[in-house]
């Protein structure tokens, strides 16, 4: 009986450790890149179970063991950059000017949330220079508007289809443009933010819709948008900030693709996942909220803030521009099959390049 259910549970690990090695786009397919920790947990609890409770005297035994170890080390790939042990992608910050610091909050409030004070509270607290939040509706807009003397410059778009997006900022945005890339009903936001010190930074705020029998039943909406977006920002001078709730893990191929093309860095590599969803279940949470920046920056800090009812967590990362510093931080590197994967996932949907507002300085 043992060897059946731990050969049973065996053959599961191995079909959700082979389903995203697959470019199939189907939800239930991309949806496997999610769990990675929770397939890697099971896996080593049963490698420890076939330890204790298989006879290695018979021939199948040590296959399943080894099967199970591979599995095992392989989804530990792409989640052990998002440990501490893995060394950092982004440097920590030194002393640097007060006009060079940026400080970003995002928040997916979750539109039927109503604990408008407990997250206007965290941006009190922690005086982000910029927030913006998403799922956010006209109720949620006109609470907001409350920070409106502190955070004078703004973007707003209020719906009521899970996707509303609103900029606050007390720092002054120019050639700001709402877009809506992929879908009719989906925004993003473009903009740059001026520095105290008069320096420049391009910023994007995205929200693409997720693979999931609720949503989309492909990823091709989220994986063209991100990737328009990167492909967009590759290779500027200018300072950019990449920054929302992308509907997608950290380690997935989708925004691993997204980091290669865009060139731009992850200052959770080598500190930690930061899992922002699910707020209310300890068991079933990944990193969905993101901010990715281009070399200029140094990392002053990156936190996930206290749960306001929302099911994510608020995200708080400063970042210090220091370009010298910055010079000496290596992303991931595309080669040519990622460029021509990008330029697949794109072609799946009426978007481009030429799409994407690109704020000139």
């Amino acid at each position: 009986m043992s060897f059946v259910v731990i050969a049973t549970l065996v053959g599961l690990i191995v079909i959700a450790t082979l389903l995203p090695l697959s470019r199939h786009t189907e939800w239930w397919v991309r949806d496997m890149d999610f769990p990675r920790l929770q397939i890697a947990i099971v896996a080593l609890a049963v490698l420890v179970a076939e330890a204790f409770l298989l006879d290695m005297g018979e021939r199948e035994s040590p296959i399943l063991m080894i099967v199970t170890g591979a599995c095992l080390a392989y989804q530990a790939w792409w989640i052990i950059p998002y440990t501490r042990p893995f060394p950092n992608e982004v440097k920590l910050a030194v002393d640097a000017a007060p006009g060079d610091r940026i400080r970003i909050l995002t928040a997916n409030v979750l539109t039927p949330n109503r604990n408008t004070d407990g997250l206007i509270a965290l941006i009190r607290e922690h005086k982000p220079h910029v927030f913006v939040t998403l799922e956010t509706d006209q109720w949620w807009q006109d609470r907001l508007d409350v920070l409106e003397p502190e955070y004078p410059y703004t973007m707003k778009c209020p719906l009521d289809n899970l996707y509303g997006m609103h900029v606050y900022s007390n720092l002054p945005l120019e050639d700001a443009k709402i877009q809506f890339l992929v879908e009719d009903d989906i925004p993003s936001m473009h903009a740059l933010v001026v520095l105290p010190s008069k320096r420049k930074i391009r910023i994007h705020f995205l929200h693409p819709a997720p693979p999931s029998p609720t949503e989309h039943d492909e990823s091709t909406q989220r994986d063209a948008e991100l990737l328009v977006v990167a492909k967009s920002v590759a290779g500027l001078d200018t300072p950019v900030i990449v920054a929302g709730d992308l509907n997608d893990v950290a380690w997935s191929t989708t925004t691993r693709l997204f980091r290669k093309i865009s060139g731009l860095l992850d200052p959770r590599v080598g500190r930690g996942m930061f899992n922002t969803f699910h707020a209310d279940h300890w068991f079933l949470r990944w990193p969905l909220d993101h901010l990715f920046h281009s070399r200029h920056f140094t990392l002053g800090f990156i936190r996930r803030l206290p749960h306001f009812g929302s099911d994510h967590f608020p995200v708080l990362v400063e970042l210090l521009y220091d370009e010298v510093r910055g010079a000496e931080q290596e992303g991931l590197q595309a080669d040519e099959d990622d460029h021509e994967l990008a330029e697949e996932k794109i072609a799946a949907e009426p978007v481009s390049v030429d799409d994407v507002h690109e704020p000139q300085p």
